[in-house]
């Protein structure tokens, strides 16, 4: 793959959504409810075999147990029993394969309609109220012909389906004998808050954005502040960390933009994502990012971005 077809697919702000769809029963009627994620994150969608019901033991009533897929042993979770949605059941309804955050799980809806590529400028953010709802798993919607699609985290739904709590309680104990600022970007309002936390306790003053236009947005302001006082943005932050999927622009795009601007191109960058993996850390690498962490790894992050930041003021004050 040549450079430039690196760049083409990579901080242009687009992203391929594979569409599925749930038939509610609602009385007599069937209404059917559109959803969408991320296609790097499916590997496959197969047909689910017949008598695939849930247990009364199981961790939760959306767990469905296990199928066998070739070498695998497929977890496959319920997810309309997760989103509450009476399913109206239909022959051969197909279970999405996915993998992210170091998983592969299924996911059995009522059935697939296709893949669309899309900017992320068109996926709308949800309302402020459900935004503001930590155990919301609608990251946003987008318009796909007369219909709205729901993008779903799916992330969130295995987060609840972890007794042990997951990423949840993946919290950092390392501490920073001088203060930093940190500026970060994810549309998750429980990841945020953990961040926020993990960040404070490390010592850093955090700022909080929920989709990658809204951290440009601030560090326009920075670069404004900084060009006015003649002094540079690292005088006001220290890193930008930011998740790779989020409406209106995205961490690839962020990151990109950050990188060609010649005023704020001082500022390190650390991507964070369940999507990022060894097989795709030349997207980050395209857009120069400095540091890239797959989102399971809550420690991690806070050492490296915390290393980072470190070795760039060490680099900037030489």
């Amino acid at each position: 793959m040549s450079q430039q077809e690196i760049l083409l697919e990579t901080g242009t702000n687009e992203l391929e959504i594979i569409e599925f769809f749930i038939r509610e029963a609602v009385g007599d009627a069937v209404e059917t409810q559109y959803y969408g994620v991320n296609v790097a994150k499916v590997l496959e969608v197969v047909e689910a075999p017949e008598g695939l019901t849930g247990s009364e033991a199981a961790s939760h009533p959306s767990f469905l147990g296990t199928i066998p897929l070739r070498d695998l042993i497929l977890p496959v979770v319920d997810l309309s029993v997760w989103l509450g949605v009476a399913r109206a059941k239909s022959l051969n309804e197909p279970i999405i394969v996915t993998e992210f955050n170091g998983m592969i799980t299924g996911f059995l809806v009522s059935g697939v309609t296709q893949i669309h590529r899309v900017n992320w400028k068109d996926v709308e953010p949800p309302s402020r109220y459900v935004a503001n709802m930590v155990t919301n798993c609608i990251t946003g919607t987008v318009q796909i012909r007369d219909r709205f699609v729901l993008m779903l985290d799916l992330e969130q739904v295995l987060a609840d389906l972890d007794e042990s709590g997951g990423t949840r309680a993946a919290l950092s104990g390392i501490v920073s004998e001088e203060r930093y600022h940190a500026l970060i970007a994810d549309d998750s309002t429980s990841v945020r808050e953990l961040l926020r936390q993990n960040f404070s306790n490390a010592n850093f003053e955090v700022t909080l954005a929920s989709d990658g236009a809204e951290a440009w947005n601030r560090l326009q302001a920075i670069k404004a502040q900084a060009q006015a006082e003649g002094r540079s943005p690292l005088d006001f932050l220290d890193v930008v960390v930011s998740d790779v999927e989020m409406p209106q622009m995205d961490g690839y795009t962020l990151t990109r933009s950050i990188k060609e601007d010649p005023v704020l191109k001082v500022l390190p960058v650390t991507l964070f994502s369940s999507l990022i993996s060894k097989a795709v850390l030349h997207k980050g690498n395209a857009v120069m990012a400095d540091a890239q962490v797959t989102k399971p790894e809550f420690h991690g992050l806070t050492e490296t971005v915390l290393e980072l930041v470190r070795n760039w003021r060490r680099g900037a004050e030489a």
